[in-house]
């Protein structure tokens, strides 16, 4: 089969669409047939080795972590699963990623995929959808009438955040520049900030209970957004290279998101978009042979929205 792999750590040069063997599935996992997965960030993050201690990985390594494809072989001990299920799923970030053709994955992290979108374009949602679910609602506990601030809203995160806090009841301020705007609008913001023109503490006059901290701020301006914060409020933030700050005097908590694998919650996304009240947004599609000229787009800004890569003749 075809593959994108690194062997050794360092810039998008590193990449290489290659032949690779075709994976086997041990006990608990299923191969999939890969219709597409989809790039994030922290893959660029992982092939430059700066991921080493918290995601170790076995050179070489193929990336991709989200995954949208076909059941085509099932491993011993698997139930609940038939080849040719069309599924969806958030793969182990230490294991081989679907930046192939096919790749094995634990049954346990699968869930049916949306029956109306394409298939490839349900790769877009996995990673990106249960890190808004799990900031808005594992973390911040977010519930109905709250106040909530979704700063970096015009991300693929953002977008997601946005239209799962609406449904949720609660009031949105969402900051995005003016590529983004429209966009974070449609997903369903009560208010929009211009951070590019707007100072976004003097522009929410009134307290939050909740900040969702998306971009990569200077540590001041986040700091600052913690000023917002109702008493007993919380700040959730997913740049984890800089904490996040809290206020102890009032009762704000700061608590940085690690993303977790979730099938429950997946499911729980999925159903939302086959009811019309999630909609999986796709910014471009590329072949897989494309992707180290994506990543090498990405470290220099590039790309914005969601990207999936598709195996090539799919």
């Amino acid at each position: 089969m075809k593959a994108v792999r690194f062997h050794d750590y360092g810039t998008p040069g590193v990449l290489r669409y290659e032949d690779a063997d075709l994976p086997v599935p041990a006990d608990g996992q299923v191969r999939l047939r890969v219709a597409a997965t989809s790039f994030n960030p922290v893959d660029g993050n992982i092939r430059g080795g700066f991921m080493r201690g918290p995601i170790p990985v076995e050179l070489p390594h193929t990336p991709g972590i989200d995954v949208a494809g076909t059941v085509d072989e099932l491993g011993e001990g698997v139930d609940g699963l038939a080849v040719g299920d069309r599924v969806v799923g958030f793969l182990p970030m230490d294991g081989a990623g679907a930046a192939a053709e096919y790749v094995v994955a634990p049954a346990s992290v699968l869930t049916p995929a949306p029956a109306n979108v394409p298939l490839a374009d349900a790769a877009a949602l996995p990673l990106v959808g249960l890190t808004a679910y799990q900031a808005l609602f594992d973390h911040a506990g977010l519930t109905a009438g709250q106040r909530v601030l979704v700063n970096g809203a015009g991300g693929a995160v953002g977008g997601y955040a946005v239209q799962l806090a609406k449904e949720a009841g609660a009031h949105v301020i969402a900051t995005a520049g003016p590529r983004s705007g429209d966009a974070v609008k449609a997903a369903g913001a009560d208010e929009i900030v211009d951070h590019t023109t707007t100072s976004v503490p003097e522009a929410v006059t009134e307290p939050v209970d909740v900040v969702l901290n998306l971009a990569p701020v200077d540590p001041s301006e986040l700091a600052a957004l913690v000023t917002l914060i109702r008493p007993g409020g919380v700040l959730v933030n997913t740049t984890v290279w800089m904490p996040a700050p809290s206020d102890e005097a009032r009762g704000v908590r700061g608590i940085d998101l690690f993303v977790r694998s979730d099938a429950e919650q997946l499911a729980k996304l999925v159903a939302l978009v086959e009811r019309g009240e999630l909609r999986v947004e796709v910014a471009e599609r590329v072949a897989l042979p494309e992707l180290p000229a994506l990543h090498a787009r990405a470290a220099e800004g590039g790309v914005h929205g969601k990207v999936v890569v598709v195996p090539v003749g799919d």
